[in-house]
C-alpha cells in the first residue's frame, strides 16, 4: 500500500525499527505495523534470553505476518535507530531516543506502564518519565526528565488498546502527543486455534510475586475454586516457579506452559467458556478478541484481606480502574 499512513505517518521511507521486551508488546508492534503507523517496512527486534519472547516470536511465525513485518533473532542490543518501543520507562530505551534521529516515536502497551506514561506526558514537559515505585538516583532522574522533554518536542504516538478516560485523551492530545487506540484488528483476523478443554480458565497473576496480594489467600481461593469444576491455569510469567509448582499440585487445576501471551493462547475459546483473572490489563484486550465469541471475560475483585501492606490505596485503585 502507498501513499500516507492513515494515521499521519509516511508509508515512503526507511525500514522502521522496533525494540520489545515482552509479549505484549511484541504483539502490539505487529499491530502497529499492520495500522500503518511504521510505514512500509518494519523490523521487530526481541531482547534476548526472555522465555516468553522466544515462544510469542515462534506462535506469531506460524502466522500470515502483515506485508513488510520481519521478525528478527533475538538481541541483546536494541536499533541504533529506535522508532518504536513498549518501555518507555527503561533508561536504554530513553538514552537511545535522545541520541537518534528515528523521526516518528512510537510507544505500544506495555500493561499499566502505558497509562502512566500517559499521565505523565499529559502533565507537562518537566515530569520525569519514571517508573512508579521508583526511586532514581539523580543521573536517572535527569535520564527521565530529558526523555520526557525529547518526547514532547518529538512526534510521538501512544498505540494503546486500554481504556482512556476522555479527560486524560484529551490532555494527551492537547499536549501533542498522537493518541491511536486499537482493537488488535490483525489478530482478530486469523484463524483462532485449539483452546483447553476446561470450561473455565484462571489467567495467572504477578501481584503475589510482586508482594502486593498475600500467597496464602490466592491459593486457598485457586483451591476452592478447583472443587467445584476442573480448572485450566495458565500462569503468568513473571510468576514465581515455586508458587507454579504449587498450584500444579492443586487437584482438579491443569498448568498450561506459559509462554505466549494468553492474546495469543485463548483466542480459540468457544461460547461457554469463560476467563477469570485478577486485575489485568490482558482482560480488556481479551475482552475485545473473545466477546464476539461469546466467552465471558471476568475480573476477579481483590477482597480486603488479600492486599498486602505494599499495596498502596492509589495503587489499588490504579490496577482495578484499568482492568474492571
Amino acid at each position: 500500500m502507498n501513499g500516507p499512513s492513515p494515521y499521519g505517518g509516511s508509508r515512503v521511507g526507511k525500514r522502521a525499527s522496533a525494540w520489545v521486551e515482552s509479549p505484549l508488546q511484541m504483539l502490539c508492534a505487529v499491530e502497529a505495523h499492520h495500522a500503518g503507523l511504521l510505514g512500509p517496512a518494519t523490523v521487530i527486534v526481541p531482547r534476548a534470553k526472555l522465555r516468553a519472547l522466544k515462544a510469542t516470536r515462534r506462535e506469531l511465525s506460524r502466522m500470515p505476518l502483515p506485508g513488510g513485518l520481519e521478525l528478527a533473532e533475538p538481541s541483546t542490543r536494541m536499533p541504533r535507530r529506535l522508532n518504536a518501543a513498549g518501555d518507555a520507562f527503561s533508561g536504554k530505551v530513553q538514552l537511545r531516543w535522545l541520541t537518534s534521529d528515528p523521526g516518528r516515536l512510537v510507544v505500544v502497551d506495555d500493561g499499566l506502564a502505558t497509562i502512566r506514561l500517559l499521565e505523565l506526558l499529559a502533565a507537562g514537559p518537566f515530569k520525569p518519565l519514571l517508573r512508579a515505585r521508583a526511586q532514581p538516583g539523580r543521573l536517572r532522574a535527569v535520564l527521565g526528565l530529558a526523555a520526557a522533554i525529547r518526547l514532547r518536542a518529538s512526534r510521538v504516538s501512544v498505540f494503546t488498546a486500554l481504556p482512556v478516560s476522555e479527560e486524560l485523551d484529551r490532555a494527551v492530545r492537547r499536549a501533542g502527543v498522537d493518541l491511536v487506540r486499537h482493537d488488535f484488528a490483525w489478530l482478530r483476523a486469523q484463524p483462532p486455534g485449539p483452546g483447553p478443554a476446561e470450561r473455565t480458565v484462571v489467567l495467572g497473576t504477578s501481584l503475589v510475586r510482586n508482594g502486593l496480594v498475600h500467597r496464602d489467600q490466592y491459593l486457598r481461593w485457586l483451591t476452592d475454586l478447583a472443587a467445584e469444576e476442573p480448572l485450566a491455569y495458565y500462569p503468568h510469567r513473571r510468576e514465581d516457579p515455586v508458587d507454579v509448582a504449587l498450584i500444579r499440585e492443586r487437584p482438579g487445576i491443569t498448568v498450561h506452559d506459559a509462554g505466549a501471551p494468553a492474546e495469543l493462547t485463548l483466542r480459540g475459546l468457544d461460547p461457554g467458556q469463560r476467563v477469570l483473572s485478577l486485575p489485568s490489563t490482558a482482560i480488556t484486550s481479551l475482552r475485545v478478541l473473545l466477546s464476539p465469541r461469546g466467552v465471558a471475560v471476568e475480573p476477579v475483585d481483590v477482597p480486603e484481606d488479600w492486599w498486602t501492606s505494599r499495596a498502596a490505596p492509589a495503587l489499588r485503585s490504579h490496577l482495578t480502574g484499568v482492568s474492571g
